[in-house]
């Protein structure tokens, strides 16, 4: 398991962003060689990305310390090359993290990777598709289609801050007692309701959005 390419984005003005935010995305990131500081950011809506020199220009919605990396495995990549019928470069889906060897998708909630020798992350939940993750694939109905395939990659907190640069070798150096994966929390929070209140099982690590969103509904069927 390694970090295939470690990915930044700088602010670009395109047509299909939300104009609350100045029409610019930082989605658009592209490979570097590193080495990187990775650290935690601060609280959403104040702390942007955790790795040094990338952009989040939507702090509503992106970013903040427990979305402070994302990570895509390169064979999800490869999936959707073949699916949609063009090549996908590294950082494409606006991940900063691209492995190989590691299966992000069914990582579980709680589950910590050292990348290199100094970084550890914790899963925390998956990425939810926007109309800017459509606009920048360029796919009619993406929203649909990646939210239907299950494979969302992985949101991130950084429980040890360094450096990392790319060819970094990735290690799962904790994997909790429970069954709630990211694929999982993706499903019950998008398509698949029912399945929230297992989202429970993951205690502290989850995402408060996700775990506010299991507790709601857990709540409401007790009534």
């Amino acid at each position: 398991m390694k970090l295939l390419s470690l990915n930044l984005g700088r602010p670009k003005a395109v047509p299909y962003t939300d104009k609350a935010v100045g029409g610019v995305t930082g989605i658009d990131k592209q490979p570097v060689s590193g080495p990187v500081r990775v650290e935690a950011p601060g609280p959403k809506g104040v702390g942007a990305s955790g790795v040094a020199g990338d952009t989040v220009c939507d702090k509503r919605h992106h970013g903040g310390n427990d979305q402070a990396v994302y990570a895509v495995a390169r064979e999800d990549l490869d999936d959707w090359e073949r699916e949609l019928g063009r090549p996908l470069s590294n950082g494409m889906f606006g991940e900063n993290l691209t492995t190989e060897g590691l299966d992000v998708s069914g990582a579980l909630i709680g589950e910590r990777w050292r990348v290199g020798s100094e970084v550890v992350l914790e899963v925390t939940c998956g990425r939810i598709p926007c109309s800017t993750f459509q606009g920048h694939v360029g796919e009619r109905g993406w929203v649909k289609r990646f939210t239907q395939k299950g494979a969302p990659g992985a949101y991130l907190r950084v429980i040890e801050p360094g450096e990392i640069r790319a060819g970094d070798p990735i290690e799962v150096v904790h994997r909790p007692d429970h069954d709630v994966t990211v694929t999982l929390q993706f499903r019950a929070v998008t398509t698949e309701r029912e399945l929230l209140s297992r989202l429970l099982a993951a205690g502290e690590a989850l995402h408060p959005e996700s775990r506010a969103a299991a507790e709601k509904y857990v709540a409401q069927q007790g009534r």
